[in-house]
């Protein structure tokens, strides 16, 4: 199974020069949560973001390039990304984006975690956009805000319909 998890403002803006646009503890805390012991999949450009594979995760990167830290599955391409899942059925990997992968797997996406951020933030990289006609919401939980999490938000989690001709 393929999932997608970001956050996201107002806009659908998900990033900054490669950084979040944002300070979100809460989210932070969702994303370490709903990704640990599963898989995760990332662009160069976004794992290097994370300086280090992410520890309780297994961390591929989608890449042509090999010179990644031990801890990392270099996989060349979206195909071979592709055939790997489907040799995985019952397996869940995460996209953690960035923007580009996430187009490249839109049409085979099963399902999407988004955090949906009340807000507008400078940025310079969006979310693609989604038809979410083709998902179901299934939960959607608000997220915290206090001190330290100055922005509503709310999570929500979203799976593909399964159309029946």
């Amino acid at each position: 199974m393929l999932a997608f998890i970001w956050a996201e403002d107002s806009h659908g803006l998900i990033g900054q020069n490669g950084t979040l646009p944002w300070h979100l503890p809460d989210d932070m805390h969702y994303f370490k949560k709903t990704t640990m012991g599963n898989t995760i999949i990332s662009g160069s450009r976004t794992f290097r973001s994370y300086n280090k594979p992410l520890p309780g995760r297994e961390n591929i990167v989608i890449s042509s390039q090999s010179d990644f830290p031990a801890g990392v599955h270099v996989v060349p391409s979206i195909d071979r990304l592709c055939e790997l899942v489907a040799e995985n059925p019952t397996k869940e990997y995460i996209v953690t984006g960035g923007a580009n992968l996430f187009s490249q797997l839109l049409t085979r996406v099963d399902r999407l975690y988004r955090t949906k951020i009340e807000g507008t933030f400078v940025g310079d990289t969006y979310m693609p956009p989604i038809d979410y006609s083709q998902f179901a919401l299934v939960k959607s939980i608000p997220g915290i805000v206090d001190e330290k999490n100055k922005y509503p938000h709310t999570f929500e989690v979203y799976e593909r319909r399964q159309f029946h001709s």
